[in-house]
């Protein structure tokens, strides 16, 4: 009984089927080796985000945060994305800057990474504000009670002086005559009594002497 002869394939089929099963894997991998993430980091900025290849038919997402505060809040993006120049806030030391890629066709494809961002030369250092003192409070006011013025009693003074009734005929009063010339007002009237009693007695005595003469 003969044998049939066995199917030998021709090396260029091999060659051709390996090839293909070649570009086949590469195809399968290349979307994984396709996300490319570029980032660049400066003293004064972020100075350049760029994310290429990246699946356009799923969501991905984008943060960037300086010592855990955002600079750059979540965005979503598709099968690219790019900034340039952001800048950071004012430090006088170094500080971290993160970036954080999420791929959405798979954990596999995102992207984590940190760098460190030196404080730029000539920057001042900050000193910590102290808190200001709180005022002192003020004294307390004084009980005591202030002092009266004078002026009230002056001004009563006064007002009774010009109450006061004037005589009448613009005359001053006897006590105010009295006072400026030091004599009451009856001085002339007793003056002219002690004349005509002087006068009086005067003729008196000459009588007397007449009548003695005439008797002798």
């Amino acid at each position: 009984m003969t044998q049939s002869p066995r199917f030998r394939p021709r090396p260029g089929v091999l060659i051709a089927a390996a090839a293909t099963s070649i570009i086949g894997l590469g195809l399968c991998a290349a979307p994984a080796s396709a996300h490319t993430p570029n980032w660049e980091v400066s003293c004064s900025e972020v100075t350049i985000v760029d994310l290429e290849a990246y699946n356009g038919r799923v969501e991905n997402t984008v943060t960037i945060t300086v010592d855990g505060k955002d600079l750059l809040p979540t965005e979503t993006f598709g099968s690219s994305f790019k900034k340039e120049h952001l800048t950071l806030p004012p430090h006088t030391s170094a500080v971290q800057v993160s970036l954080v890629v999420k791929a959405g066709d798979g954990q596999q494809y995102s992207f984590s990474d940190t760098k460190t961002a030196p404080a730029c030369e000539g920057t001042p250092p900050q000193t910590p504000e102290t808190p200001s003192q709180s005022a002192t409070p003020s004294a307390s006011p004084t009980t005591e009670s202030p002092a009266p013025s004078a002026t009230p009693t002056v001004e009563a003074s006064q007002s009774a002086s010009e109450a006061a009734p004037s005589p009448a005929g613009g005359e001053s009063s006897p006590a105010a005559d009295l006072a400026e010339t030091g004599a009451s007002s009856s001085t002339p009237l007793l003056a002219g009594a002690a004349a005509v009693a002087l006068l009086a007695g005067g003729g008196l005595l000459f009588a007397n002497r007449k009548r003695r003469a005439a008797r002798h």
